[in-house]
């Protein structure tokens, strides 16, 4: 009874995108406890509020012909609970007028106005490649860095844009390109086993992966490169080695652990709550070092 209600529990939070909405939250915070500001709870809000309405949209937009024959546990849950996640996805949406409208700076707004469009595009068909239409996904090799590029901005830029215009803080130019790199880099990295795990299916659907157009043992050679890239920029652009470096540090090396072992096959939940969930460990070792 108790196994039952758990992975019940633990279908809904990972499932109906409440978990990633909580990691866009995570990263929010992580940019705010880097850069020594107190967070905004309206960006973070605005962030939750936003992933949830763009991950629930793009499971709708591509549902397959008969999601209950898929050989994934989360399309079968997702289409299984069709008006939980209507439901859901609306009143996210609903949440985003006012914290749009009225928390939000004009430059924010036109920044998330940007990041919306591309967000749209990614799986509304409005480009067209040998007679057919298609959205940025099916572009060859774009998908995995649309993504980390969205996330990057939504999680770095989005709150130095409004910590400069609506509180005055200045953040310099290159603190704000090294915190968008590193940020680019480690989503990067956790997205492509996420791709490596849909091979079959990408190719099926004319996806052109990283996976796809690599092979599967190229790609997770180029997750640890990606890794190892945000650990030089870490270490080369900090003046001293303090407990916040060594928790950036840690939170790459599991990283890399994690999609190393991700290479067997494992099942879904590694991927949603493990692979993930470094966004919200991130946090969390940078939150616990501030006690020490």
């Amino acid at each position: 009874m108790f196994k039952r209600a758990f992975f019940s529990s633990l279908d809904f939070l990972l499932f109906s995108n409440l978990f990633i909405a909580l990691c866009a939250v995570a990263q929010a915070m992580v940019t705010y406890m880097l850069l020594g500001h107190k967070p905004d709870k309206y960006i973070l809000l605005f962030l939750g509020c936003s992933t949830l309405l763009i991950y629930n949209l793009s499971m709708l937009l591509s549902k397959p012909k008969n999601p209950k024959q898929s050989r994934f546990r989360r399309v079968q849950w997702i289409f299984s609970h069709y008006r939980l996640i209507i439901s859901i996805t609306l009143v996210a949406a609903l949440c985003l007028i006012p914290l749009g409208l009225w928390y939000l700076s004009v430059q924010s707004q036109l920044l998330m106005a940007f990041i919306g469009v591309i967000a749209l595009a990614y799986n509304f068909p409005f480009l067209k490649l040998n007679e057919k239409k298609i959205g940025l996904r099916n572009l060859p090799g774009i998908k995995l860095f649309l993504i980390a590029f969205v996330w990057a901005v939504s999680c770095v830029l989005l709150p130095i844009v409004e910590l400069e215009s609506t509180f005055n803080i200045k953040i310099s130019l290159g603190e704000t390109l090294l915190l968008v790199a590193k940020r680019f880099l480690f989503v990067c990295a956790i997205t492509i086993p996420f791709d490596i795990r849909d091979l079959f299916q990408d190719k099926l659907y004319e996806l052109k992966t990283i996976p796809v157009m690599l092979g599967e043992r190229k790609a997770l050679n180029f997750c640890q490169g990606l890794l190892a890239l945000y650990l030089v920029l870490l270490v080369l652009f900090t003046k001293t080695i303090n407990l916040e470096v060594v928790a950036l540090a840690l939170t790459i090396f599991l990283s890399g652990w994690l999609i190393f072992r991700s290479g067997l096959k494992r099942n879904e939940y590694y991927y949603f709550f493990f692979l993930d969930g470094t966004m919200i460990l991130q946090f969390l070792l940078l939150w616990g070092v501030g006690f020490v």
